[in-house]
């Protein structure tokens, strides 16, 4: 049973190491996916989405930004797909998107390695227990008690524990570097979404602007021919 239970330590602390080391590569990689590789190439892409923002080519963004994964490109799609609810309404609803499909994944699998990080010492002061459980039940039983069997048990208390530093230790330093990355992230992506909702609003009132305009010119040349496409009834005088 001794032996059983140590395996099964060292194996739950196998586990929530790989588990970690998984969550932190998921996010790593998924913060690259979502943003630009440099503020340089933002602004390429940001000038070519306003001259088509500009002229009122919306499906010009739309297919300009198609299948692109990062998070500027996503958005800029989403809000001229939705163009009809407006500026507001289709602000709120791409920062509610980006929000549930990036941030919320994001968030989710760090909190599963701080859940890693506190839980994998607390795994190696369990095998610490119960290794000093070992050694003292060998002083107790034994009536001459060998030093290798009682250093035996006080080496499981020990390795356990170390085991336990040895995966919380990185992945602290770790989860640091991923959060640093992710503010990048964040105020790469801002300063997009900024440049991004200034030309979409415009682009939307010079839309609207033009539309309505168009509509006026229809109606009045409708009415003009109206008025002029008029029949003439001819008057025959009376005798």
């Amino acid at each position: 049973m001794f032996e059983i239970i140590s395996n099964s330590t060292y194996f739950a602390l196998g586990a929530v190491a790989l588990w970690g080391l998984y969550c932190i590569v998921v996010v790593w990689t998924r913060v690259g996916q979502k943003r630009f590789k440099s503020e340089e190439e933002q602004d390429v892409f940001m000038d070519d989405v306003e001259q088509m923002l500009a002229a009122g080519d919306f499906e010009g963004v739309v297919e300009y930004c198609d299948g692109d994964p990062r998070a500027i490109p996503q958005i800029a799609e989403m809000a001229c797909k939705h163009r009809e609810l407006g500026y507001k309404k289709s602000r709120a609803f791409v920062m509610d998107r980006f929000q549930r499909d990036v941030m919320s994944d994001i968030e989710y699998r760090l909190s599963w390695v701080s859940t890693v990080i506190k839980s994998a010492p607390m795994i190696g002061l369990f095998g610490t227990v119960f290794g000093m459980m070992g050694a003292f039940k060998t002083l107790a039983t034994a009536e001459s008690v060998e030093p290798s069997l009682l250093a035996s048990d006080i080496n499981i208390a020990l390795r356990t524990t170390a085991c336990g530093l040895a995966i919380a230790i990185p992945l602290m330093i770790l989860t640091a570097s991923v959060n640093i990355r992710i503010a990048k992230m964040e105020d790469l992506v801002g300063a997009g979404l900024a440049r991004l909702m200034v030309a979409f609003r415009e682009g939307l009132a010079k839309f609207s602007s033009a539309t309505g305009t168009a509509g006026s010119a229809g109606s009045t040349a409708a009415s003009t021919t109206g008025q002029a496409g008029e029949p003439v009834v001819a008057q025959t005088p009376n005798r």
